[in-house]
């Protein structure tokens, strides 16, 4: 498994959950429809593009989510998992114009934005004291390279070590390599060592390079893509994955996608958290975008968890699915619902309405609200630890006046 430390692999997981997984399916009772796909389960066979496609297509959706919801459980019992962390997008301004983000501007428009080091430094002290991890990407600036971010990770890393940086799409992590003549590889540790310590998994969108033109043309290719997150892997660091669905893909086109994930995971066993979120339509250029419901949303959670079995996480993106999908998603094989959020741009201004107020308190009530305990964890999936909300302050009455 490469570089990748046995902790980080397991992620918190039940070693035992394969087993115990197979061992509960023969205690429920499950319809002749989906019946192969849980025979493949129970004698501990993978899904393929078929059973994938087979899923997707099953009419009793309460039946699938209950088959994903025992592979969660199997793995992680009752506990769903977020962290306290903020999103600060360092810059706007990108040299691409994919067609589903609402988030970039050019250089001219009156809204673009960069960041100093100062900058991103100052907008980090506001949330400091009180986030473990800050998340950062943005656009392809024209006139960043390597030596940028790393100014930025190493003066972050040194007012706040406690904060864990979490930044950079496999995408910027290119473009910075050719801005500054590096290899991808050499571009990466450069950026390991002033700071950094994992990438998110954005960018994916649809891993197929005729989808890509449609909605992404000019970004890395899927190969690439795919390459620069094994690399991660190879430096010994981890990294998240994600799917952009609700375009112009198909079915099949999901699947494949998910299987060409689980792939990387099986030879570096680096990716923690595979994140599936639905194409957000406002203020973009995609009116072609088939545009996901929420039972679809629901459906696409519960074939990854039963598809990606060597990617421990499956998160159900708060900030893009809202709420109380999310709460759902956690019945339908989600385990982590990503953070507390603080503050956030990029979904935001796609037409998400999810609230950027969330504490831990807020949090912990959505999970309960789903039947499940609420576990904080750190970064990168190797500390845990069960949130007890404190009781809330009382509430002081008016003296009533009495005759």
């Amino acid at each position: 498994m490469g570089a990748i430390r046995a902790e980080h692999s397991l992620a918190g997981s039940n070693p035992d959950w394969a087993q115990d997984f197979r061992d509960s399916l023969g205690l429920e009772t499950w319809s002749q429809a989906i019946a192969p796909v849980v025979d493949r389960l129970s004698v501990g066979a993978r899904l393929e593009l078929d059973d994938g496609l087979l899923l997707y297509r099953h009419a009793d959706l309460a039946e699938l989510g209950r088959l994903a919801h025992l592979a969660k459980q199997a793995r992680f019992g009752n506990k769903a998992f977020f962290n306290h962390n903020v999103h600060i997008n360092p810059t706007n301004v990108c040299a691409l114009a994919c067609r589903f983000c609402a988030f970039r501007r050019s250089k001219r428009q009156d809204d673009a934005y960069t960041f100093s080091t100062e900058d991103y430094v100052e907008d980090l002290a506001r949330y400091a004291d009180h986030v473990t991890e800050v998340h950062s990407v943005g656009g392809l600036h024209p006139d960043w390279d390597v030596t940028t971010y790393e100014a930025m990770f190493s003066a972050a890393k040194a007012a706040y070590p406690h904060v864990s940086i979490k930044a950079l799409t496999a995408v910027e992590v290119k473009h910075l390599a050719i801005q500054s003549n590096l290899t991808v590889k050499e571009t990466l540790q450069r950026l390991f060592d002033a700071g950094l310590d994992q990438l998110p998994g954005g960018g994916a969108e649809i891993l197929d390079d005729e989808v890509r033109a449609i909605i992404c043309n000019g970004k890395e290719s899927s190969q690439e893509y795919l390459d620069i997150h094994a690399t991660v892997h190879e430096l010994g660091h981890v990294s998240n994955c994600t799917m952009l669905f609700g375009t112009v893909e198909s079915l099949e086109q999901r699947v494949i996608h998910m299987l060409r994930l689980r792939e990387v995971a099986d030879s570096t066993g680096g990716f923690q958290c595979f994140v599936p979120y639905p194409f957000l339509p406002d203020d973009t250029r995609l009116p072609q975008a088939q545009l996901a419901t929420g039972v679809e949303v629901l459906r696409t959670i519960a074939v990854s968890r039963l598809m990606l079995d060597s990617i421990p996480h499956i998160k159900a993106y708060r900030m893009n699915v809202g709420d109380g999908l999310g709460e759902l998603a956690l019945r339908f094989g989600a385990d982590d619902i990503d953070g507390t959020v603080q503050k956030e741009s990029i979904m935001h201004l796609a037409g998400s309405t999810a609230p950027l107020d969330a504490d831990r308190r807020r949090m912990a009530r959505l999970i309960h609200d789903a039947g499940a305990e609420a576990w904080e964890r750190n970064s990168d999936y190797t500390s845990f630890t069960r949130y007890v909300a404190p009781p809330p302050p009382k509430r002081r009455g008016l003296k009533m006046a009495i005759e």
